[in-house]
């Protein structure tokens, strides 16, 4: 698999099994042997990881698993969202390009199809006192999988109602990674939070979330540079972090 970029996946590790793809890249980055660019990818993941110690289960062989050690120093600190609006906008190109139109960013990092999980986003970053220093960009994407465990997963192959080759996918997925990159680091922010908003999960739609034990009808209006999701609750616009609210699905 030689993906046609000018840096990521030029150096490129497979591992047949492996705890994280995180974890693996963290120690090639902590033993100075990783460029930028440097991926990751692995067939099963034993001890994969979602956001905060969410668990990541996928079936092995099936699926997409990898990182990619990049290096936003351009990037200031108040500003690493828009590294995750970025890779979620690579993520639905490349879904969009193989016929899951309907696929969406759900925030923060999830991707859905309609109201199923088709995959996941985490990004570990390593800051100095003003911009990012290192980014561990790491992402599932369920392909060839038909069984889960819950209902509330699906599969590209699910979808599209086909096998699909993870060696092409993985490689279109890593060129369509390096363009919107590129795009950030060319200071595109304004046109990448724009797509971002327009692909969100229940964006500008009124719907029930749970704040603080309570259910309230609410509507997305946007994400803050903090990456806070702004929702507007009775009128009033509130801007929450992570696991701070949750969508009633």
């Amino acid at each position: 698999m030689v993906p046609n970029t000018l840096f990521i996946g030029r150096q490129l590790y497979y591992l047949p099994v492996c705890d994280s793809t995180n974890s693996e890249a963290q120690q090639l980055l902590i033993k100075n042997k990783a460029t930028e660019g440097c991926t990751i990818i692995t067939s099963e993941q034993t001890k994969g990881r979602g956001q905060r110690g969410n668990s990541w289960e996928a079936e092995p062989g099936k699926n997409i698993t990898l990182s990619v050690i990049l290096s936003p120093v351009f990037l200031p600190v108040r500003q690493q969202f828009y590294l995750n609006m970025a890779v979620s906008l690579a993520v639905l190109d490349l879904l969009h390009e193989r016929g899951a139109a309907d696929a969406q960013v759900k925030w923060p990092n999830d991707v859905y199809f309609k109201d199923k999980k088709l995959g996941g986003i985490l990004i570990e970053n390593t800051i100095n006192s003003y911009s990012l220093q290192h980014s561990i960009v790491g992402i599932g994407l369920n392909v060839n999988q038909l069984y889960f465990g819950v209902d509330t997963a699906t599969s590209l192959a699910t979808i599209t109602g086909t096998g699909i080759n993870l060696e092409q996918l993985t490689a279109r997925l890593l060129e369509l990674l390096e363009k919107r990159y590129l795009e950030l680091r060319n200071g595109k922010l304004a046109r990448l939070k724009y797509e971002y908003l327009q692909n969100l999960y229940r964006y500008q739609e009124e719907h029930l979330f749970r704040v603080n034990g309570q259910t309230l009808a609410g509507s997305i209006v946007g994400v803050n540079e903090d990456g806070q999701l702004g929702v507007t609750i009775d009128g009033e616009l509130r801007f929450f972090g992570f696991k701070e609210i949750a969508f009633v699905i």
